[in-house]
């Protein structure tokens, strides 16, 4: 099973799931029973909540009378149920499968997560998914027990979702004329236009079917910088000639002005998010945001107005803005690491992802803490040196090197330890150009990352393995096209997109430049 449990003791023998009995489910628990219903023949099954167990924790327990599953909450109840689908043989998992009652073995698991937070980022910016590819990657994720998806929907190369009273954001930004082949060093394009975005109702869907399988949807509209989709759609809210959606990777130095004009569209997105989400936490980014548009009468006389110091403090002063509209609201900022500069807002949960220096840093200012380190979890980065290897790029990351990565840094004492409230694994999709592509280069790393984040800090790596082979075939039922242990197959290399594979030693040696004034008042 992966995550492995904290707890499992086999017995002698089994139960064989009759699907016409029924099954038994106590009030608050019809969600849980209706979508187990859907899954497995359910007959024989109990389902109950119990006080006594942590609200994510769950007892399953299999003998030959039937299948009774505890938790200490509907979710609890819901990994239990997650974690007999893996008991059963993995033809289960495969949709019209027939065959005779499938045999459960007799088993008592004890089991409850390690983290509150265990994410995972869809990068819908930059290569756009329907509707139905993101519920089955919602899925994925919570058969592997994560329990947030935090969804990029903006960025430069494009904005998916509508805002009323803003129709160019999706008639014009939700589109580029083309994309990169490969690393942007090579300068290679296609000559295929590509977009798309959801309707509010799509969004609201998305966020309903995550519900049901205890998945929070945590959106993230990026600003002030990554926000050159949105200029190119209305070339008021930047400074200069209008732009066009960017075709290349890479940051755009095209930002927001801050104008109020542009502050109070900031905060109808935000408005308009709010009523779909039902998250507390809104990501706003606040990631790689150049300053040199900052330097106009514009700006001059936004710093001179604030008693700002210069450019330097335009940013944070606009993250403090943005955190008082959501905190009308009752939300809170979720964002990048670079918003520690300046001071974060109170309240702020900061997405470390710059190595383990922000994170320290953000634990001990009294924030809650997602450590993402990319070098860890950004599940872009190649897997091997193979040159079969599709567009390798970032420092090199095996499902081994995803499996040693520890969210919780060194050097904090117990009450900053405790500000560590998660990880997550990032799936940045400028290389991934299909939900084909986004399965290899997810799964199995996802697998390993489920169970850092689910799991306790010691790890068996041995173990692991072993009891990876027998997930494959579960992946392999569920349809995953994973990058199998073996190696690239010869059709998932992409030839005429070249990578850029870079050296640990130098991305460290950058990340540490990166960071380095972080610290300062």
């Amino acid at each position: 099973m992966i995550p492995r449990p904290a707890s499992v003791v086999y017995r002698d023998g089994g139960f064989a799931l009759p699907g016409a009995a029924p099954l038994f489910a106590e009030p608050g628990l019809e969600g849980v029973a209706a979508w187990l219903s859907g899954l497995i023949p359910a007959g024989g099954i109990a389902l109950r909540l119990a006080a006594d167990l942590p609200p994510e924790g769950y007892v399953l327990d299999v003998g030959r009378r039937g299948v009774d599953i505890r938790g200490g909450s509907p979710a609890g109840v819901f990994y239990g149920a997650q974690t007999l689908r893996q008991l059963l043989p993995a033809a289960t998992l495969r949709a019209g499968t027939g065959g005779g009652p499938p045999v459960v073995p007799a088993v008592r698991i004890e089991d409850a997560p390690r983290f509150a937070w265990r994410g995972v980022l869809l990068d819908v910016a930059r290569h756009f998914m329907p509707v139905a590819g993101v519920l089955r990657f919602i899925d994925l994720a919570a058969f592997h027990k994560l329990n947030v998806l935090h969804l990029h929907l903006t960025d430069d190369q494009g904005w998916r979702v509508e805002v009323p009273g803003w129709p160019r954001l999706t008639s014009v930004g939700a589109w580029r004329a083309a994309s990169m082949r490969g690393s942007r060093m090579h300068g290679l394009y296609d000559a295929s236009p590509h977009g798309g975005f959801y309707t509010t109702e799509d969004l609201r869907r998305i966020v309903a079917y995550a519900a049901e399988r205890h998945v929070t949807v945590v959106p993230e509209i990026d600003m002030p910088g990554h926000m050159q989709a949105a200029i190119a759609a209305y070339p008021e809210l930047g400074s200069g000639p209008a732009r066009e959606v960017r075709t290349s990777w890479g940051i755009s130095p095209h930002v927001l002005n801050l104008r109020d004009e542009t502050l109070d569209f900031c905060r109808a997105v935000l408005d308009h998010v709010c009523t779909i989400f039902d998250s507390e936490l809104i990501g706003i980014g606040g990631d790689e945001c150049p300053s040199v548009e900052w330097d106009g009468p514009d700006a001059r006389e936004r710093i001179a107005a604030e008693g700002l110091s210069g450019p330097a403090g335009l940013q944070a002063w606009f993250t403090a803005r943005m955190a008082e509209h959501l905190a009308l609201r009752c939300r809170r900022v979720y964002g990048w690491d670079e918003i520690l500069a300046g001071g974060a807002p109170a309240g702020a949960t900061i997405a470390a992802w710059r190595g383990t220096e922000p994170a320290v840093l953000a634990a001990r200012a009294g924030h809650d803490v997602v450590s993402c380190p990319d070098t860890s979890v950004y599940l872009d980065y190649r897997q091997s040196d193979d040159p079969g290897e599709p567009t390798p790029v970032g420092t090199l990351l095996t499902v081994d090197d995803v499996y040693a990565f520890e969210p919780v840094p060194p050097g904090l004492t117990a009450a900053e330890e405790e500000r560590i409230i998660g990880a997550q694994a990032n799936v940045w999709t400028e290389h991934m150009e299909s939900p084909r592509r986004v399965d290899y280069q997810t799964y199995p790393r996802l697998c390993a990352f489920a169970e850092v984040t689910w799991g306790p800090r010691r790890r068996d790596l041995a173990d692991f393995g072993a009891r990876l082979g027998p997930h494959l075939e579960r992946l392999d039922a569920l349809g995953v096209n994973y990058r199998p242990p073996s190696g690239p197959r010869p059709g998932d290399a992409r030839p005429g997109a070249p990578g850029h594979p870079r050296d640990l030693a130098d991305r460290l040696a950058q990340v540490r430049a990166m960071t380095a004034d972080l610290g300062r008042p």
